[in-house]
């Protein structure tokens, strides 16, 4: 029987698309349902070991994606709110919970359960709830069950692709020749997993493939070729991890490796039981019953399963050692900065005096994350630098997790019995988190400027350079003197600080009326223009959030008590300055 190639490669294709369409639709709805609360259990539930392991399972289980969940711990550890041991522990527990796809591709053919016939109903019923659903809840559970729909779609689509090959003799012995050849298919499965970035959806490709016959009726030849692909195709997911950690912090470039390292070693270690037929036993051992056309699926996700499972209960112990290795593999370098976890102890809000202390240590700390995002997004802008527009949303990221996690300690340590003095100087730490957090929004403010302006291969005049250059200057130097006053309580650099915000009120207003001249001149393009005049006032709305912070250092914000949340009544003597 001749081979339809045509079919075969457009139905593959055609399948795996709207497999990984249908993963990415679950993944992004479980997101939007769950992803506050499935980032709190991953923030608050890893403080040991095995702990952080069974949520590292769970989680990956549920949005059936390593990757994914490796790319959200990547980003909890960029934020400073995991430390490189809970997420390796995460990690090994995520590489478990990956298994669950294939199980899910071998239920799909267990007689009596065939969960496909079900996918166009449930096409229909994940879009009705998403068209007709009212909140986001009901909206995002729609993109949950389409997407669980479109995924078995694709794979039937996948197993139509390699339907008939077994009655083509030449294909069943090329195929099946690789029994024999376990290192083709290990590279084979690394080389298509790196391609399309999804273990899982390599994996399911093979599922399909021995569903098809392609691989020979020898169930125990169709093992020999589908465990050293397997294992390739765990090496070969690896490379989300590291492209996700490209841009992040160190501690986070050790989470990618942790998990590389856990495959690869893995995949070595594996090797020797394959080859002496222990591996291949053992999963024979497992699967108890007959192994069939539609059953080797289930074999196959035992072989996966197996190998993920003995990897675990192999480096779960060594984590401290993992954790040593990735740090001599990656270490740090001078212009390394390390984002460390928000540290407030709960345990002293029952002496406020010195929980105010711990909160101010950690607002200066807010406050050097903040300028440090504006850097970047300047930079981004004079140096035409994308890594660095990248780097200020991160900054910005980390800056909102600062707001969150000190506003919810001060409004609990409003809660206390607290003195007089204490009182007055909550409601004015809160008010200067907020501010800080505003800077960050205008420092992304000024990335998305950046981006247009590179976009769209605009450039200042030689004026609007030095005016850019003479405004951030100033702002700079204000934001060095704020960061001073708050970590010294420092009056005379709060006002030196005002005496800035006074310039860069003058320079807006030169700045703009000049750039206007120059647009009526032709010296520069309306586009240009809106640029240059939106980088003057979003730094200039910068300098009066710094105002509002020197005015608390110096006391010219009072409140007169607190209502239940913490969040006071109504200040005198000073009306801080909220621009939006």
């Amino acid at each position: 029987m001749d081979v339809d190639w045509q079919k075969m490669v457009f139905f593959t294709m055609g399948g795996l698309g709207l497999f990984l369409i249908g993963m990415g639709m679950m993944t992004e709805g479980l997101k939007e349902v769950a992803g506050k609360k499935l980032r709190k259990i991953l923030e608050s539930m890893t403080r040991q070991p095995l702990v952080g392991f069974a949520v590292g399972v769970s989680v990956t289980g549920l949005v059936q994606s390593s990757s994914a969940t490796t790319v959200m711990v990547i980003g909890l550890i960029n934020a400073g709110l995991l430390t490189l041991r809970q997420a390796i522990c995460v990690i090994f527990g995520a590489n478990v919970g990956t298994t669950v796809t294939a199980w899910i591709v071998s239920l799909t053919q267990f007689e009596g359960f065939k969960i496909t016939q079900y996918a166009l109903p449930g096409v229909a019923i994940g879009f009705l709830l998403q068209a007709l659903g009212r909140s986001r809840k009901t909206k995002s559970t729609g993109k949950i069950i389409v997407g669980f729909a479109v995924l078995f779609i694709g794979l039937g689509f996948m197993k139509d692709a390699f339907g008939g090959l077994e009655e083509n003799p030449q294909v069943v012995q090329w195929l099946a020749g690789m029994g024999g050849r376990p290192m083709i298919a290990l590279v084979a499965g690394l080389l298509i997993t790196m391609l399309i970035q999804s273990s899982s959806a390599a994996i399911a490709i093979f599922q399909m493939m021995a569903l098809g016959g392609a691989l020979g009726d020898n169930w125990l030849n169709v093992l020999n070729v589908a465990i050293p692909f397997m294992l390739g195709s765990d090496i070969g997911t690896t490379i989300t991890a590291q492209i996700a950690s490209l841009q992040t912090n160190v501690p986070a470039r050790r989470a990618a490796w942790a998990h590389t390292l856990f495959n690869v070693i893995g995949a070595g270690l594996a090797l020797p039981f394959f080859y002496t037929g222990l591996y291949t036993k053992a999963v024979l051992a497992i699967s108890w019953w007959d192994i069939g056309a539609g059953t080797i699926l289930s074999t196959i996700a035992v072989a996966n399963t197996l190998f993920k499972l003995c990897c675990s209960v192999l480096f779960l112990p060594l984590a401290p050692q993992v954790e040593m290795l990735v740090k001599f593999i990656v270490r740090r370098k001078p212009g390394d900065t390390a984002i460390q976890p928000v540290v407030l102890e709960t345990r002293l809000l029952d002496t406020p005096p010195f929980a105010m202390q711990q909160c101010k240590r950690e607002i200066v700390r807010m406050a050097n994350t903040a300028r440090d995002a504006l850097h970047s997004a300047v930079d981004g802008l004079t140096q035409g630098d994308r890594k660095r527009i990248q780097r200020t949303q991160q900054l910005e990221d980390v800056v909102d997790d600062f707001q969150l996690e000190i506003t919810s300690y001060l409004v609990a340590l409003s809660q206390r019995q607290l003195d007089d003095e204490v009182s007055r100087e909550l409601p004015v730490l809160l008010h200067t988190v907020n501010d800080l957090e505003r800077i960050g929004d205008h420092a992304v403010n000024i990335a998305e400027i950046a981006e247009r302006k590179i976009d769209r291969g605009f450039a200042f005049s030689e004026d609007a350079q030095t005016e850019s250059r003479e405004i951030v200057g100033e702002g700079f130097q204000m934001f060095e003197g704020i960061i001073a006053a708050l970590a010294n309580d420092d009056v005379q650099a709060a006002h030196a600080a005002l005496a800035s915000e006074n310039k860069l009120n003058r320079m807006q207003v030169q700045f703009r009326r000049r750039h206007v001249q120059r647009m009526t001149d032709g010296k520069c393009s309306a586009e240009v223009g809106v640029i240059f005049i939106d980088l003057v006032d979003n730094v200039e709305k910068i300098g009066d959030h710094l105002t509002n912070i020197a005015q608390s250092v110096i006391g010219g914000i009072q409140w007169e008590g607190l209502d239940s949340s913490g969040l006071s009544g109504e200040h005198k003597a000073f009306n801080p300055k909220s621009s939006e």
